[in-house]
């Protein structure tokens, strides 16, 4: 296991789309020890999700691990560490809200970004088990932000108004609420 340097916001790979992984590879070691270092690096870096295009692997695999309890964002539901394999989203509802996101592929940054508010994500453990949750609010943020990645987007693409998107001294200083 090791902690991986996270590619950031210019790195050409972060905006090609990462590859649905089969059944054989999930269950290699190659991927194991991916995860692996995918989790050491999450924690080392102090982050909520992880997707493998962030550590220059161009795989449809992303980690989560939300913790819950009372945050900025309201009393949230933990989402404990899990393994999403070719993760795919479906909007419930279309009615969105915003949250202020960063990411570590930009660090020192934070956006304003509206998404949908009710999702539901299916996909494949690292077992080979089905994964179907279901949502809302900022943890469906958390979920559409991490998989993003797997489509070569970053959470400023989304940007709608500029001047939301600024340094997280600025933030925590004037907006932070």
């Amino acid at each position: 296991m090791a902690v991986r340097k996270i590619i950031r916001m210019g790195h050409p790979n972060l905006r090609k789309p990462a590859r649905e992984l089969t059944d054989a590879e999930r269950d290699s070691e190659e991927i194991h020890r991916l995860v692996d270092d995918m989790v050491d690096t999450l924690h080392d870096y102090g982050g909520i999700g992880l997707a493998a295009p962030q550590v220059d692997e161009p795989y449809r695999l992303a980690i989560i691990d939300l913790p819950g309890g009372p945050s900025r964002y309201g009393d949230l539901p933990a989402v404990p560490l899990t393994v999403f394999v070719n993760p795919v989203i479906n909007v419930i509802n279309p009615d969105s809200a915003g949250y202020w996101e960063g990411c570590l592929s930009v660090p020192g940054l934070r956006g304003f970004i509206e998404r949908p508010q009710h999702i539901e994500v299916t996909a494949t453990a690292l077992d080979g088990s089905p994964i179907e949750l279901e949502l809302k609010g900022f943890p469906a943020t958390v979920f559409q932000h991490e998989f993003d990645h797997l489509d070569g987007t970053l959470y400023v693409d989304r940007i709608t108004d500029s001047s939301k998107l600024m340094f997280d001294e600025e933030f925590e200083r004037y907006h932070a609420p």
